[in-house]
Protein backbone atom coordinates (compact mmCIF):
# COMPACT_ATOMS: atom_id res chain seq x y z
CA UNK A 1 0.00 0.00 0.00
CA UNK A 2 1.68 3.34 -0.85
CA UNK A 3 2.13 5.55 1.79
CA UNK A 4 0.27 9.46 0.90
CA UNK A 5 2.44 12.55 -0.03
CA UNK A 6 2.22 14.01 3.35
CA UNK A 7 2.81 11.26 5.79
CA UNK A 8 5.42 10.15 3.80
CA UNK A 9 6.78 13.61 3.96
CA UNK A 10 5.95 14.08 7.70
CA UNK A 11 7.89 10.07 8.56
CA UNK A 12 11.07 11.42 6.79
CA UNK A 13 11.03 14.51 8.69
CA UNK A 14 10.61 12.64 12.03
CA UNK A 15 13.44 10.17 10.71
CA UNK A 16 15.90 13.03 10.16
CA UNK A 17 15.73 14.66 13.49
CA UNK A 18 16.03 11.19 14.97
CA UNK A 19 19.04 10.29 12.84
CA UNK A 20 20.68 14.04 13.56
CA UNK A 21 19.87 13.76 17.06
CA UNK A 22 21.83 10.45 17.10
CA UNK A 23 24.38 11.85 15.26
CA UNK A 24 25.12 14.68 17.58
CA UNK A 25 24.93 12.68 20.60
CA UNK A 26 27.12 9.78 18.83
CA UNK A 27 30.01 12.84 18.50
CA UNK A 28 29.53 13.24 22.17
CA UNK A 29 30.21 9.52 23.46
CA UNK A 30 33.24 8.15 23.79
CA UNK A 31 33.96 5.42 20.87
CA UNK A 32 31.10 6.58 18.43
CA UNK A 33 31.68 8.59 15.18
CA UNK A 34 28.88 10.73 14.35
CA UNK A 35 30.19 10.50 10.95
CA UNK A 36 29.62 6.89 10.36
CA UNK A 37 26.58 7.36 11.87
CA UNK A 38 25.59 10.03 8.99
CA UNK A 39 26.95 7.24 6.45
CA UNK A 40 24.79 4.61 7.59
CA UNK A 41 21.81 6.87 7.78
CA UNK A 42 22.36 8.07 4.00
CA UNK A 43 23.04 11.58 5.73
CA UNK A 44 26.93 11.86 4.69
CA UNK A 45 26.74 12.29 1.35
CA UNK A 46 24.35 15.23 1.02
CA UNK A 47 25.96 16.82 3.57
CA UNK A 48 29.44 16.45 1.73
CA UNK A 49 28.27 17.90 -1.05
CA UNK A 50 26.37 20.80 -0.16
CA UNK A 51 29.81 21.57 1.49
CA UNK A 52 32.07 21.05 -1.80
CA UNK A 53 29.07 22.26 -4.34
CA UNK A 54 26.80 24.19 -2.03
CA UNK A 55 25.16 25.84 -5.57
CA UNK A 56 24.17 22.78 -6.83
CA UNK A 57 23.25 20.59 -3.29
CA UNK A 58 21.70 23.04 -1.31
CA UNK A 59 18.62 23.65 -3.63
CA UNK A 60 18.49 19.83 -3.65
CA UNK A 61 18.76 19.23 -0.28
CA UNK A 62 18.16 22.22 1.64
CA UNK A 63 14.63 19.94 2.69
CA UNK A 64 16.73 17.46 4.79
CA UNK A 65 18.88 19.85 6.86
CA UNK A 66 16.17 21.23 8.84
CA UNK A 67 14.84 18.22 10.45
CA UNK A 68 18.89 16.90 10.56
CA UNK A 69 20.66 20.49 12.27
CA UNK A 70 17.47 20.38 15.21
CA UNK A 71 18.05 17.40 15.93
CA UNK A 72 22.19 17.45 15.62
CA UNK A 73 21.67 20.36 17.99
CA UNK A 74 19.50 18.84 20.44
CA UNK A 75 21.91 15.58 20.80
CA UNK A 76 25.23 17.42 20.82
CA UNK A 77 24.19 20.29 23.03
CA UNK A 78 21.22 19.64 24.77
CA UNK A 79 21.48 15.87 25.34
CA UNK A 80 25.03 16.15 26.76
CA UNK A 81 23.68 16.94 29.83
CA UNK A 82 21.56 13.76 29.86
CA UNK A 83 24.57 11.73 28.70
CA UNK A 84 26.91 13.75 31.61
CA UNK A 85 24.17 12.29 34.17
CA UNK A 86 23.91 8.85 32.65
CA UNK A 87 27.74 8.17 32.37
CA UNK A 88 27.72 9.60 36.51
CA UNK A 89 25.27 7.00 36.70
CA UNK A 90 26.74 4.05 34.85
CA UNK A 91 29.20 4.71 32.19
CA UNK A 92 29.32 1.62 31.70
CA UNK A 93 24.99 0.66 30.87
CA UNK A 94 25.18 3.69 28.82
CA UNK A 95 28.40 2.49 26.40
CA UNK A 96 26.54 -0.49 25.70
CA UNK A 97 23.71 1.16 24.73
CA UNK A 98 25.92 2.79 21.94
CA UNK A 99 27.50 -0.87 21.33
CA UNK A 100 24.06 -2.03 20.94
CA UNK A 101 23.64 1.15 18.10
CA UNK A 102 26.73 0.85 16.47
CA UNK A 103 26.06 -3.04 15.93
CA UNK A 104 22.82 -2.17 14.07
CA UNK A 105 24.18 -0.46 11.60
CA UNK A 106 27.43 -2.23 10.84
CA UNK A 107 25.59 -4.46 8.33
CA UNK A 108 24.36 -1.03 6.76
CA UNK A 109 27.66 -0.20 6.57
CA UNK A 110 29.24 -3.12 5.19
CA UNK A 111 27.15 -3.16 2.82
CA UNK A 112 27.37 0.68 1.65
CA UNK A 113 31.29 -0.34 1.44
CA UNK A 114 30.76 -3.23 -1.26
CA UNK A 115 28.41 -0.77 -3.42
CA UNK A 116 31.11 -0.87 -5.84
CA UNK A 117 32.95 -4.13 -5.48
CA UNK A 118 35.58 -5.09 -2.90
CA UNK A 119 39.13 -5.81 -4.15
CA UNK A 120 42.00 -6.78 -2.51
CA UNK A 121 43.27 -3.15 -1.80
CA UNK A 122 39.72 -2.99 -0.17
CA UNK A 123 40.31 -5.33 2.30
CA UNK A 124 43.62 -4.72 2.68
CA UNK A 125 42.68 -0.98 3.48
CA UNK A 126 39.94 -2.20 6.59
CA UNK A 127 42.81 -4.45 8.30
CA UNK A 128 45.33 -1.71 7.71
CA UNK A 129 42.92 0.84 9.55
CA UNK A 130 41.64 -1.56 11.92
CA UNK A 131 44.58 -2.40 13.61
CA UNK A 132 46.11 0.90 13.51
CA UNK A 133 42.97 2.54 15.23
CA UNK A 134 43.00 -0.46 17.49
CA UNK A 135 46.65 0.10 18.10
CA UNK A 136 46.57 3.99 18.47
CA UNK A 137 43.10 4.44 20.44
CA UNK A 138 44.30 0.90 23.08
CA UNK A 139 48.04 3.07 23.58
CA UNK A 140 46.18 6.41 24.33
CA UNK A 141 43.61 5.10 26.67
CA UNK A 142 45.15 1.85 28.31
CA UNK A 143 49.03 2.90 28.67
CA UNK A 144 49.93 6.22 27.79
CA UNK A 145 48.85 8.27 30.50
CA UNK A 146 48.67 12.04 29.07
CA UNK A 147 46.84 14.92 30.79
CA UNK A 148 46.60 18.24 30.08
CA UNK A 149 44.93 21.85 31.70
CA UNK A 150 41.67 22.58 29.96
CA UNK A 151 41.83 26.02 28.47
CA UNK A 152 40.72 27.96 25.61
CA UNK A 153 43.24 26.34 23.22
CA UNK A 154 42.72 23.01 24.52
CA UNK A 155 39.18 23.19 24.07
CA UNK A 156 39.91 25.09 20.82
CA UNK A 157 41.77 21.66 19.65
CA UNK A 158 38.57 19.96 20.85
CA UNK A 159 36.25 21.02 18.28
CA UNK A 160 38.86 20.28 15.88
CA UNK A 161 38.80 17.44 16.77
CA UNK A 162 35.00 17.00 16.60
CA UNK A 163 34.78 18.61 13.05
CA UNK A 164 37.19 15.45 11.97
CA UNK A 165 35.12 12.63 13.41
CA UNK A 166 32.57 14.69 11.58
CA UNK A 167 34.07 14.39 7.85
CA UNK A 168 36.02 11.94 8.27
CA UNK A 169 33.54 9.05 9.12
CA UNK A 170 35.17 6.31 11.88
CA UNK A 171 37.01 8.61 14.04
CA UNK A 172 36.12 9.22 17.22
CA UNK A 173 36.93 11.89 18.62
CA UNK A 174 35.93 11.39 21.97
CA UNK A 175 38.54 8.82 22.78
CA UNK A 176 41.23 10.82 22.48
CA UNK A 177 39.72 13.58 24.50
CA UNK A 178 39.21 11.09 27.40
CA UNK A 179 42.92 10.11 27.23
CA UNK A 180 43.73 13.81 27.50
CA UNK A 181 41.97 14.61 30.69
CA UNK A 182 39.92 16.80 28.49
CA UNK A 183 36.26 14.50 27.96
CA UNK A 184 34.92 15.46 31.44
CA UNK A 185 35.38 19.63 31.53
CA UNK A 186 34.20 19.16 27.58
CA UNK A 187 31.24 17.59 28.64
CA UNK A 188 30.29 19.74 31.77
CA UNK A 189 30.87 22.88 29.75
CA UNK A 190 28.81 21.94 27.16
CA UNK A 191 26.11 20.98 29.79
CA UNK A 192 26.01 23.99 31.58
CA UNK A 193 26.40 26.16 28.37
CA UNK A 194 29.46 27.70 29.48
CA UNK A 195 30.13 30.37 26.85
CA UNK A 196 35.18 29.41 27.40
CA UNK A 197 34.05 25.91 26.12
CA UNK A 198 31.12 27.43 23.16
CA UNK A 199 33.06 29.87 21.81
CA UNK A 200 36.43 27.79 21.86
CA UNK A 201 34.92 24.60 20.54
CA UNK A 202 32.68 25.57 18.43
CA UNK A 203 34.27 27.68 15.74
CA UNK A 204 37.57 25.00 15.92
CA UNK A 205 34.98 22.20 14.39
CA UNK A 206 33.07 24.21 11.50
CA UNK A 207 36.87 24.80 10.87
CA UNK A 208 37.78 21.67 10.28
CA UNK A 209 34.56 20.72 8.72
CA UNK A 210 34.99 23.17 5.79
CA UNK A 211 38.63 23.04 5.20
CA UNK A 212 38.67 18.98 4.86
CA UNK A 213 35.53 18.62 3.36
CA UNK A 214 36.59 18.97 -0.29
CA UNK A 215 40.07 16.35 0.84
CA UNK A 216 37.89 13.83 1.78
CA UNK A 217 35.53 14.42 -1.02
CA UNK A 218 38.14 13.82 -3.42
CA UNK A 219 39.26 10.86 -1.86
CA UNK A 220 35.63 9.00 -1.61
CA UNK A 221 35.24 9.50 -5.45
CA UNK A 222 38.97 8.24 -6.60
CA UNK A 223 38.98 5.27 -4.17
CA UNK A 224 35.77 4.47 -2.87
CA UNK A 225 35.70 1.24 -2.03
CA UNK A 226 38.72 1.43 -0.29
CA UNK A 227 37.77 4.34 1.59
CA UNK A 228 34.34 2.96 2.84
CA UNK A 229 36.61 -0.85 3.81
CA UNK A 230 38.86 1.68 5.83
CA UNK A 231 35.85 3.38 7.53
CA UNK A 232 34.41 0.13 8.58
CA UNK A 233 37.74 -1.39 10.11
CA UNK A 234 37.83 2.33 12.25
CA UNK A 235 33.78 1.04 13.21
CA UNK A 236 35.26 -2.21 14.12
CA UNK A 237 38.57 -1.13 16.19
CA UNK A 238 36.69 1.50 17.98
CA UNK A 239 34.36 -0.38 19.27
CA UNK A 240 36.45 -3.50 20.51
CA UNK A 241 38.78 -0.62 22.29
CA UNK A 242 35.76 0.87 24.64
CA UNK A 243 34.06 -2.28 25.31
CA UNK A 244 33.74 -2.45 29.04
CA UNK A 245 35.58 -4.89 31.06
CA UNK A 246 34.09 -4.15 34.81
CA UNK A 247 31.06 -4.10 35.85
CA UNK A 248 28.89 -3.62 39.09
CA UNK A 249 26.53 -5.72 40.42
CA UNK A 250 23.05 -5.43 38.33
CA UNK A 251 24.85 -3.86 35.22
CA UNK A 252 25.31 -6.81 33.16
CA UNK A 253 21.74 -7.21 32.53
CA UNK A 254 21.20 -3.36 32.39
CA UNK A 255 24.54 -3.48 29.64
CA UNK A 256 22.40 -6.44 27.64
CA UNK A 257 18.95 -5.03 28.13
CA UNK A 258 20.28 -1.30 26.28
CA UNK A 259 22.56 -2.72 23.85
CA UNK A 260 19.52 -4.85 22.47
CA UNK A 261 18.00 -1.45 22.84
CA UNK A 262 20.62 0.46 20.82
CA UNK A 263 20.49 -2.83 18.63
CA UNK A 264 16.69 -2.19 17.70
CA UNK A 265 16.82 1.25 17.14
CA UNK A 266 19.11 1.20 14.51
CA UNK A 267 17.62 -2.12 12.99
CA UNK A 268 13.48 0.12 12.78
CA UNK A 269 15.45 3.09 11.19
CA UNK A 270 17.43 0.77 8.89
CA UNK A 271 13.33 -0.63 8.03
CA UNK A 272 11.60 2.89 7.88
CA UNK A 273 14.46 3.94 5.27
CA UNK A 274 13.60 0.98 3.22
CA UNK A 275 10.04 1.78 3.06
CA UNK A 276 10.29 5.83 2.49
CA UNK A 277 12.68 4.29 -0.47
CA UNK A 278 9.72 1.84 -1.96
Amino acid sequence: MAIPHDQNFMIRWLRDLLCGFLIGAGAILPGVSGGVLAVVFDIYRPFMEVLTHPRTAIPKYWKWFPPIALGWCAGFLGFARGIAAAISISNTVTTWLFLGLIAGTVPALFREAGKEGRSAASWVSLLVCAGAVFAGLFYVSRIAEVTVEPNFWWYNFCGILWGMSIVIPGMTSSSVMMALGLYQPMLEGLAHMDLLVLSASLPGMFLAIVLLARLVNWFFKRHYSIAFHGILGFVLASTLVILPTEYAPGEPLLSALCCAGGFLLAFLLARMDQKIQQ
